[in-house]
């Protein structure tokens, strides 16, 4: 496959084909290209703590889920080999949740990627993730 755009969303509907995880959250791949990936869901209240605001694993889950499709895109399996969460604000039942994953460096089997989760116009987080390939195609 000549075209990046259209190998990186080959790779992803690959990867979504086996990730239950991700469907049964309600997330859903909005955007993907070489080295970067738009995910996003709905927070229900399944997902809301004891304080009625959005539970931070939720918020990880999706930033993580954009961060492993956007190092995905390459057609090389990769994996999460570290990754730090800020937590910015809260959101509520409700709430559309938007994680932008951006690679920023990719070295070898090595790349940091950077992942932006916003409600609105609200950052909501800031996660970045390191990651490594493995080896073999996705596709």
């Amino acid at each position: 496959m000549n075209d990046p755009t259209a190998l990186a969303r080959a790779c992803a509907d690959a990867m979504w084909n086996d990730d239950q995880a991700s469907q049964a959250l309600g997330m859903r791949i909005v955007d993907v290209g070489p080295g970067r990936a738009v995910l996003e869901m709905t927070v229900r209240a399944d997902m809301t703590n004891g304080h009625g605001i959005g539970h931070g694993g939720f918020t990880f889950a999706l930033a993580d889920s954009a961060f492993a499709f956007a190092c995905n895109t390459y057609n090389r399996r990769t994996v999460a080999f570290r990754c730090d969460i800020h937590y910015l604000a809260a959101v509520r039942e409700g709430d559309l949740l938007v994680a932008e994953a951006v690679e920023r460096q990719r070295t070898g089997r090595n790349g940091i990627y950077d992942v932006v989760a916003r409600s609105g116009d609200t950052v909501v987080a800031e996660f970045r993730g390191t990651s490594r390939e493995i080896g073999g195609p996705l596709v």
